[in-house]
């Protein structure tokens, strides 16, 4: 091959040069976050923050450094579900996580804002640069498992998320409507068409079991996750029971409280 010009007419495709600008955003240099894991759905509504809490407490439980970033800034709900109230602190050039009562790191936009009502009015390039932020401004310090509580769709965040992030795989989570299954799809061909690995599928809303008869009812109708998951290749799967008591713990930020249900996914997601 001839000795390189500069000129990108003149060498061939293996050349160091012509090699593409990584669009990764650089991470706090006092940080050390081991794994990235996107928690998506192509629909909202589905539990992608409970799925979130939940994964980070199953890895919390494995004696695992968690921490969640919260990157759906419209429609945070991470801090409301452990119960943070406090908001984040930081200095001139860096922010510091907020520890859950078991420790686990939490980032909100949420965390941010004088009144955890206040409505987040951006457009999408702010938005994207504030989660750019929660990545390389944020002083996660040592953290074995980060998971990315995503907002719904294949739109401007997740794109963000998976070209400024170096995110390691996603779990979808979904609901057994046939409707939400052709939507997880689109996620699910989304993370493909990015290179990264989908980890496994959570059908939320799957059963509910009567307190009287004890039968499961399956509310929402059969289940699809099998044939999603089989269509794909995907070999981790998990369901998640309606039960009331999630609801009740997560509202009052005792989200931390929920029984390990997902433990047994985590090991098999997490490793």
């Amino acid at each position: 091959m001839s000795e390189c010009t500069h000129n990108c007419e003149t060498c061939g495709a293996d050349c160091a040069s012509r090699t593409a600008e990584s669009l990764l955003a650089p991470q706090n240099e006092l940080s050390d976050v081991k794994k990235v894991i996107a928690v998506v759905s192509g629909k909202g509504g589905v539990g992608k923050s409970l799925v979130t809490a939940l994964m980070a407490n199953a890895a919390r439980n494995k004696g695992k450094t968690a921490a969640i970033l919260d990157a759906d800034v419209t429609g945070p709900s991470v801090p409301k579900l452990f119960g943070i109230r406090e908001r984040a602190q930081g200095t001139e050039n860096s922010l510091f996580p907020v520890q859950t009562s078991t420790g686990i790191r939490v980032m909100s936009v949420n965390l941010l804002l004088e009144n955890e009502t206040d409505p987040v009015v951006w457009r999408g390039p702010v938005i994207a640069g504030v989660i750019k932020q929660f990545w390389s401004d944020v002083i996660w310090d040592k953290v074995d498992y980060m998971f990315v509580d995503m907002p719904p769709g294949t739109g401007d965040v997740p794109l963000t998320v998976f070209q400024s992030l170096p995110v390691d795989g996603i779990i979808v989570v979904t609901s057994p409507q046939e409707l939400v299954g052709m939507i997880v799809e689109k996620a699910v061909k989304m993370a493909g068409m990015m290179n990264i690995p989908v980890l496994g599928i959570v059908e939320n809303m799957s059963w509910f079991e009567c307190d009287e008869c004890h039968k499961k009812h399956y509310i929402f109708g059969d289940s699809h996750i099998d044939d999603i998951a089989a269509k794909h290749g995907i070999k981790n799967v998990a369901r998640l029971p309606i039960n009331p008591s999630f609801a009740q713990l997560g509202d009052s930020g005792n989200i931390e409280s929920v029984p390990d249900v997902l433990g047994e996914f985590a090991a098999k997601v997490l490793g």
